[in-house]
């Protein structure tokens, strides 16, 4: 009797040892087109614009001539402290101003308000207008000759005289920063919003019960819980306001007298206007490091354990 021999099992297969890529380098591979992109679109126009600092180029005349650090040089000992300045000024007032009137809406909408819905999204409709579009309003409404803020200011009684609002170095720079505070509180009430909704109501019911009232209750339970959120929104808008143009430009183009001159309006004066492209990159340059300056604290705060809550 014979017996069928058991089935030959199939010989394992066999590994491939070579030209197996690395972890590391799949994913140098992956993020290589990528890379390519930030390097053609980003890296090299900003090294190419820094290296524009150090000569003196004339956008209307062919060639240049290299000057060294004379355009860094020429904006440091000339009007960088006095732009520096003024753009702390605009930064700072669109920055606090907003805050304090979305905080203080925020707060309002989230007691539960009747109809704080449609309020909540009235309140965004300043917000999803381009910034172009609401200088253009705002320039109706601060003209000195049928403005309707002379108008109503003339009906109360409160002035005798149509005021020059964008025509006055007293008063432009306040213009400007109250047309960038209606544009910009409204997203600072709904971060705020949302980090006041996230607030425990069992933290306000047991301070109420100690006998906390409603301004003990914000300093000991409201504010110690939003107070990350409150800080990456600062940090946020005035990085954005210390870059603005748009608003600053369409109003006053940096006047009357330079004396809403910021660095965005600056540089833009001097390269396209005053055609100077060594000196407005020197001065993008300089502009770069401070706004460098206020991206590394950015980071550290988001990076600080418990900010954001």
């Amino acid at each position: 009797m014979s017996t069928a021999a058991p089935p030959q099992q199939a010989p394992p297969p066999r590994r491939r040892t070579g030209g197996r890529l690395s972890n590391g380098a799949f994913a140098l591979l992956l993020t290589a087109p990528g890379l390519a992109l930030f390097a053609a679109i980003i890296l090299y126009p900003l090294l190419s614009a820094l290296f524009t600092g150090f000569f003196k180029q004339d956008m209307r005349l062919p060639g240049r001539e290299f000057v060294g650090l004379d355009n860094f040089a020429h904006w440091l000992n000339g009007d960088f402290l006095t732009i520096l300045k003024q753009t702390l000024v605009f930064t700072v007032g669109a920055t606090l101003v907003p805050f304090v009137f979305g905080f203080a809406l925020a707060l309002a909408l989230n007691t539960g308000l009747k109809g704080s819905g449609f309020l909540r999204g009235l309140f965004l409709f300043p917000w999803v207008i381009p910034g172009v579009v609401v200088s253009f309003l705002w320039m109706w409404i601060f003209n000195a000759n049928y403005g309707v803020l002379n108008g109503v200011l003339m009906q109360t009684g409160i002035i005798d005289e149509s005021v020059a609002w964008l025509g006055q170095p007293g008063t432009a720079m306040l213009a400007v920063v109250v047309t960038k505070t209606w544009a910009s509180f409204p997203w600072m009430m709904v971060m705020l919003l949302a980090g006041l909704q996230t607030v425990p109501k069992e933290l306000h019911e047991a301070a109420s019960m100690d006998g906390a009232g409603s301004i003990r209750r914000f300093f000991a339970v409201t504010w110690p819980q939003v107070r990350g959120v409150a800080s990456i929104v600062l940090l946020l808008e005035f990085i954005w306001n210390f870059q603005h143009f748009d608003t600053i430009y369409v109003l006053t183009g940096g006047g009357p007298a330079g004396s809403t001159e910021t660095f965005a309006t600056a540089v833009y004066r001097t390269a396209f206007k005053g055609f100077d492209i060594g000196g407005a990159t020197a001065l993008g340059g300089l502009w770069m490091l401070l706004l460098l300056l206020l991206v590394a604290v950015y980071l550290r705060t988001t990076d600080r354990k418990g900010d954001v809550r």
